[in-house]
């Protein structure tokens, strides 16, 4: 497969399957009232029906950054004119890596749902994150996560 994008699955020696060929990045937004943008995933999407962050494969040449702004923005019409990052936590599994790119938004915004990936778009109080049905991913990183906010 050639060209830029990095919609595809990566196959680890485990047989475990990794969305993105360059790796993937997802945002954690934090607005002023400390409450995170979360994403309820569609059925049909990996892990379907549980919650998580907008995110998704890095394109060829892509940062962390700029594949998590962009993903965002895509998924969730978050405005990257709002954000200010404040740190990167990545998974790297030496095959594949996925990393979370942590930034407070300026101001808390409506989210809108622009593609089908999403069932709805919540901003959810830190103390709830971890009550609703999560990502496995995500779920394992939330207390690491958490920590550092």
């Amino acid at each position: 497969m050639s060209g830029t994008s990095g919609d595809a699955w990566v196959e680890g020696p485990d047989g475990s399957r990794h969305w993105g060929r360059f790796g993937a990045a997802g945002l954690l937004v934090i607005s002023p009232d400390a409450s995170v943008l979360l994403q309820h995933r569609a059925a049909w999407s990996h892990f379907g029906g549980t919650w998580g962050v907008p995110g998704g494969a890095r394109h060829r040449g892509e940062s962390a950054v700029e594949a998590a702004v962009r993903e965002a923005a895509e998924e969730a019409g978050v405005p990257a004119a709002l954000l200010a990052v404040r740190f990167e936590s990545v998974l790297d599994l030496g095959y594949w890596s996925y990393t979370t790119v942590v930034a407070d938004a300026a101001v808390r915004f409506d989210p809108v749902i622009s593609d089908p990936e999403s069932i709805a778009l919540r901003w959810v109080p830190l103390a709830d994150v971890g009550s609703l049905p999560l990502h496995p991913a995500f779920a394992e990183a939330w207390p690491g996560l958490r920590a550092r906010l």
